[in-house]
């Protein structure tokens, strides 16, 4: 594996490649940390250290991780990438269900990039949107409950200023991951979400030590011990669920065309245990958010005592909370794997299911295997995302120490890190270089 690091830089193109993506993602950080103007960056940065005491990470925490801790800096990256995220979501959901967009989708190059101007058009209007309100939340701490003030100018003002500036620093980090994609190595987008998690990693070690380290405190070396393990189990069984696939056996029959003969041979359909990746987590997560904020603005008894049953540590929270990750994880599946569209494309290219008749048959055959490994990945998502809560609430673990041991931030590093490894490694065999899991020595050129 190490010697598949060095062989990297000895290829020109994948060097380059690579030395133009950490370039980026430098950029990228800076606009993490460059301030919008009007804001006291210390006062906000210790309310929402409060409110992430108060609840777990919350929904303000969620977003904080996706922007790299540039909303707890209040920089000009304070929306980050989730408005592009949201947009390309709404805009695959609707792909499934608008007749045009489909006929678009199939369309080949030119409807894909039609596609992604609709969806940057969809992203300009979200970050204004959430601009707005996250320079009126900022005038108002109150809101979230919070005491005290933030903004040093005038109100109007302070929303125009905010709000441009943080579109624009959204914009431009949507052009700078698209840039990665194209020119560099990896999906552009996930990696700077994964940088952005990543860069809370050493707040996270250092509360771990002083955890530790502090004196009277209730962990000991078993602790510390059983953490690593736990640590190491969930890592590998995230790894193992990710590249899980169910392989469907596809034949294809021959055919004669002149004096040769094509097809014949057999092949395989992956499909993916964890087919819905991270999505039903974040949904859940989004959704679960706001009946506990409006139920406690209702002041009246009955929906007071709704929001103390839905707090981030309620047993209720966490039923809901994995029921809807299930719900999610078949929702998703329902709306991106189409077997139908499969089928027929199998039986237009002479493609079969040994066994299975081709067309109806096949898609049926497709849907109930689907849902079926479906199952095992949303059973194990659930598992995954609530370990972070119970560890926060549980074991008083602190929330940024707890939030690396499952949840968002494990899936999507893990997710991120092994798609970049695998582009890595297809530049590495494709020069005749020994990949990260190919034992044996250097075989490339000298």
């Amino acid at each position: 594996m190490f010697s598949a690091f060095g062989n990297s830089f000895k290829i020109p193109e994948l060097r380059a490649r690579i030395l133009f993506t950490l370039g980026l993602i430098f950029v990228c950080r800076l606009i993490a940390n460059i301030p919008t103007p009007g804001v006291d960056a210390g006062a906000l940065q210790a309310m929402i250290a409060d409110l992430e005491r108060q609840t777990g990470g919350g929904f303000l925490g969620l977003l904080d991780m996706f922007s790299g801790g540039a909303l707890q800096n209040v920089a000009i990256g304070a929306l980050g990438i989730m408005p592009y995220i949201s947009a390309s979501i709404i805009l695959q959901l609707m792909t499934a269900v608008v007749p045009s967009l489909e006929r678009l989708a199939r369309e080949g190059d030119a409807g894909r990039q039609k596609l992604t101007q609709y969806t940057r058009y969809l992203t300009v209007l979200i970050c204004i949107v959430q601009g707005i309100f996250l320079a009126m939340t900022l005038l108002n701490p109150g809101s979230l409950g919070l005491q005290g003030s933030v903004v040093t100018m005038s109100s109007v003002s302070f929303v125009i200023l905010a709000t441009v500036c943080v579109t624009t620093g959204s914009m431009l980090i949507m052009w700078l991951g698209e840039q990665i994609t194209q020119r560099g190595i990896g999906n552009g987008i996930s990696l700077i979400i994964t940088v952005g998690i990543v860069s809370r990693l050493p707040r996270a070690i250092a509360a771990a030590w002083q955890m530790f380290t502090t004196v009277g405190t209730p962990f000991t070396l078993f602790h510390l011990v059983g953490l690593l393990i736990m640590l190491f189990l969930v890592i590998a069984g995230t790894i193992a669920v990710t590249q899980g696939q169910r392989k469907i056996m596809i034949q294809y029959a021959k055919r004669v065309v002149g004096n040769k003969v094509y097809g014949g041979q057999n092949t395989y359909m992956p499909l993916r245990i964890n087919y819905s990746g991270v999505m039903p987590i974040i949904f859940a997560q989004s959704i679960l958010m706001f009946p506990a904020i409006l139920f406690k603005k209702i002041d009246l008894p009955f929906f007071q005592r709704l929001g103390d049953l839905l707090a981030h540590e309620s047993a209720l929270y966490m039923v809901l909370y994995g029921l809807m990750i299930l719900f999610f994880s078949y929702f998703w599946v329902a709306t991106q794997f189409h077997p139908v569209q499969i089928a027929d494309d199998l039986k237009k290219h002479g493609g079969y299911v040994p066994g299975i008749r081709p067309g109806r048959a096949t898609a049926e055959y497709l849907d109930n295997t689907m849902t079926r490994i479906t199952l095992a990945g949303a059973v194990f998502l659930t598992m995954i995302a609530v370990i972070p809560t119970l560890l926060a609430t549980k074991l008083e673990i602190p929330w940024i120490v707890a939030a690396f041991f499952g949840g968002t931030s494990l899936l999507i590093m893990v997710g991120v890190m092994l798609d970049t490894m695998r582009q890595i490694e297809s530049h590495l065999l494709m020069r005749h270089y020994d990949g990260f899991l190919t034992k044996g020595r250097l075989r490339g050129r000298r």
